[in-house]
């Protein structure tokens, strides 16, 4: 079944609606805040004002993406693949946990962690599994992407005080896969069929 048009609307505005989100809130707290030595969840914590600027439109964002993602979910045909965007939704429903339970709350940290290992393992399995099935590039594309995030990360983490800067690194792989699946879609969508 096509991902219906509705979906793919939702799809594209879903990220500039959270990036947009973070961006207004780190303009608002610039005082304070320093990308080499917060964290992103930070600008959303528990008794901070206006941390609503940050939480709501992440919370509009995962939803706008779990119903994008869905459509993905019908369309492919594989059961890996199928199996990744299943994980890949479980890691947007964590992102709705990040603004739900922002920082200062018991489940923050479980549900931050789990929207970046979910969201990058959903976005790993299902390239690999569109790759044995029809796109042998875009499974090579998804590695590269992977591998090249886990080692960016773990350098971010060992050069800097906070963790945004390793955050922003899953975010903009994480998005870097979300916006290519969708341009085949647009463009080649009989290569991801699988």
């Amino acid at each position: 079944m096509p991902v219906k048009r509705s979906q793919l609307w939702a799809g594209i505005l879903s990220p500039l609606i959270a990036l947009s989100g973070i961006g207004v809130a780190i303009l608002i707290n610039h005082a304070w805040w320093r990308l080499t030595e917060n964290a992103i969840s930070d600008l959303g914590r528990v008794g901070l004002p206006y941390n609503w600027v940050m939480n709501v439109p992440l919370f509009l964002s995962a939803i706008l993406a779990i119903y994008y993602s869905f459509g993905l979910l019908n369309y492919l045909d594989a059961s890996i693949s199928k199996s990744g965007i299943v994980l890949f939704i479980l890691g947007l429903i964590f992102l709705g946990g990040i603004a739900v339970f922002p920082e200062g709350t018991e489940p923050h940290y479980y549900v931050s962690w789990g929207f970046f290992i979910c969201g990058s393992l959903g976005f790993l399995v299902t390239g690999l599994g569109i790759s044995m099935k029809k796109n042998k590039r875009f499974g090579v594309f998804t590695v590269v992407l992977f591998t090249t995030e886990v080692l960016l990360v773990k350098w971010a983490f060992s050069r800097f005080n906070g963790v945004a800067v390793a955050e922003f690194i899953g975010i903009f792989s994480i998005l870097s896969w979300y916006y290519a699946i969708m341009w085949i879609l647009f463009h080649k969508p009989q290569d991801v069929t699988a």
